[in-house]
């Protein structure tokens, strides 16, 4: 059950009659996994057919007025102008001095005046303050943390079930849609955070639980399970996704975590642009690189990884056993010494593990297709 103090989603209930087993993330009481099956049924049902998530956690801002996009595009790494109304962008929100990762953000452009932005739960009062401590005469920033849910239906029959409800699919990866659904305004992305093709669902709070019922119905056919963060970790971790406070933070930069493709470099402006292009041109000394067991050693973060039994290089940032490729896999941040294809020692628990350096996804992603 939920501790007191933490924030519960909208479907607190529904987590608790599904059996689920709750861990603080964000400052949230989240469902980690659930009984009858557990991490690896959870992610298998991803890789699969399809399986659906509670990310309410996840914070919501909309930064609305005249020049609200200008304003954005101005602030956060990537170039808004790359897309345009109707499109999602990943975006990072970085720190004017040195450059440093406060947060990794999907910013949804409606328009002109409207930007959705969804922070990482923990980050998202930082990420409303400074946008609001610098925002111009007439823009808003406005937090809605907790006056939307987020669902992510994620896997190859995501349309299946999505059809089912009369919802869209089929629209281009990163592209959204605003529709009506059961009296309420639902936003309709094609996105995820697994790998896979699906879609993440923007709704009110006020029917999380509609929604969250409909769509678990709509997908038994198709061989649906409620899915937890833990799963949600696993997936992320073999597509080599970071997650804000193991892989990137204010201490990594987006040079280091191999982010460059979220940085609009030829913009006049945007929060750390002088010290990110100083170290760009520099080059960083150590790269977010993905590690592979090659024998049967589980990487956890904090792990201290070495060239040779007496040299470290680095340390792990996320690992996990890979439910796909049945062996351990991770994130590390290394000193770019390390050649892209080396061989390292992890210490695991006090054993010299072998890995192979390698260039994530560990498992090929199916996320734009179709």
């Amino acid at each position: 059950m939920a501790e007191p103090d933490l924030l519960q989603s909208p479907l607190h209930a529904r987590h608790v009659a599904l059996g689920a087993k709750f861990a603080e993330f964000g400052g949230w009481s989240m469902p980690i996994e659930y009984a009858g099956g557990g991490v690896v049924a959870e992610h298998t049902a991803v890789r699969s057919s399809v399986g659906i998530f509670d990310v309410s956690h996840l914070g919501k801002a909309l930064v609305s007025g005249p020049g609200a996009a200008d304003y954005v595009n101005a602030t956060l790494s990537n170039d808004l102008r790359r897309i345009g109304p109707g499109r999602a962008q990943y975006t990072l929100c970085c720190d004017q001095a040195t450059g440093g990762i406060v947060d990794d953000i999907i910013a949804y452009y409606r328009d002109d005046e409207h930007v959705l932005l969804v922070p990482n739960a923990a980050n998202t009062a930082e990420v409303v303050r400074r946008l609001a401590e610098s925002a111009p005469e007439g823009v808003r920033v406005t937090d809605h943390h907790r006056d939307y849910a987020v669902l992510a239906v994620q896997g190859a029959r995501s349309d299946d079930v999505l059809a089912e409800l009369g919802l869209p699919v089929g629209h281009d990866y990163m592209s959204f849609v605003e529709v009506e659904h059961e009296g309420a305004r639902v936003v309709v992305c094609r996105t995820g955070y697994t790998g896979e093709r699906g879609y993440e669902l923007i709704a009110p709070h006020e029917v999380a639980e509609v929604l969250w019922d409909a769509l678990l119905a709509a997908g038994e056919a198709f061989g649906v399970r409620a899915c937890g963060l833990g799963a949600r970790d696993t997936l992320r971790t073999e597509m080599g996704y970071p997650l804000h406070g193991q892989d990137i933070s204010l201490d990594v930069t987006p040079n280091e975590a191999r982010l460059g493709w979220a940085v609009g470099w030829d913009k006049p402006a945007f929060w750390g642009r002088e010290p990110l292009l100083a170290e760009k041109e520099a080059g960083p000394k150590r790269l977010l690189r993905g590690i592979v067991a090659t024998g049967r050693g589980i990487p956890r973060p904090h792990m201290q990884v070495f060239l040779t039994p007496h040299v470290p290089v680095g340390e792990v940032t996320s690992g996990t056993f890979s439910p796909t490729l049945r062996k351990g896999v991770g994130l590390a941040l290394l000193s770019t010494a390390v050649n892209p294809d080396a061989e390292v020692a992890v210490d695991v628990r006090g054993r010299r593990e072998v890995f192979q350096v390698t260039k994530p996804p560990f498992v090929q992603p199916q996320v734009r297709e179709g």
